[in-house]
């Protein structure tokens, strides 16, 4: 049974990268089969064999089993707007049964997969499914980064009780903090935590300079729960 979670943010470029890059070079650490999925991302670069997305590319990276780009990133969308916006220019219509298509081909090659999501909770997919509706099919526990600036409690809280309401686990959150002229962090990040009912994996600074450390933090508390 393949194991992993869906990483989720409570908005766009709050972190959610680092913490999935992150969570599988600690699993590679341990000498587990680990693989990495952004099933759509927005923004890609156009190449001789592609489009192609350097979040995906991380993942790829990070990740201690071979995969397909195609497996990794289904969904390769040009310009850096919203991905259903995206794919309507582009003239194609995102599926659920494609993105699970691709995440059992890397459940085949790995115990564990950490999925990458995009943007917030509620990314429309297309017209009738969320890419909330992404994480319900695959059907793994959830770690909420939270980007921690002015406005982020209510955007944890409400986060949080949308992925409860939409019947997944949450195994846990991330306080990133993303401005480094916010004063109140340690105020909100505890405000957070006392709230959100979830054990919080890690507080990464806005100063860190390498995420190894906050990885083998995380994975730790995951393992233990």
């Amino acid at each position: 049974m393949i194991r992993g979670w869906f990483i989720a943010g409570t908005d766009t470029a709050v972190g959610k990268t680092g913490v999935a890059e992150t969570l599988l070079q600690a699993l590679a650490r341990k000498g587990l089969r680990a693989v990495g999925m952004k099933p759509v991302a927005s923004g890609c670069e156009s190449t001789p064999t592609g489009l192609r997305s350097d979040d995906a590319a991380r993942l790829r990276a990070a990740s201690s089993v071979m995969a397909d780009y195609a497996d990794v990133n289904p969904y390769a969308l040009g310009p850096a707007i919203a991905p259903h916006i995206a794919a309507a220019q582009a003239g194609i219509e995102m599926r659920l049964e494609k993105v699970q298509h691709h995440f059992d081909r890397l459940a085949a090659r790995a115990d564990w997969i950490v999925v990458e999501g995009a943007g917030g909770w509620q990314v429309p997919l297309n017209r009738t499914k969320m890419l909330s509706d992404v994480a319900r099919a695959l059907g793994l526990p959830v770690i909420l980064v939270v980007g921690v600036r002015l406005g982020c409690i209510s955007h944890a809280l409400l986060s949080a009780r949308a992925i409860r309401a939409d019947g997944l686990a949450l195994a846990g959150w991330v306080a990133n903090s993303v401005d480094e002229a916010f004063g109140t962090a340690a105020e909100s990040i505890a405000a957070i935590d006392e709230r959100i009912g979830a054990p919080c994996l890690a507080r990464i600074p806005y100063s860190a300079q390498s995420w190894r450390e906050y990885g083998d933090e995380m994975l730790a508390r995951l393992m233990s729960e």
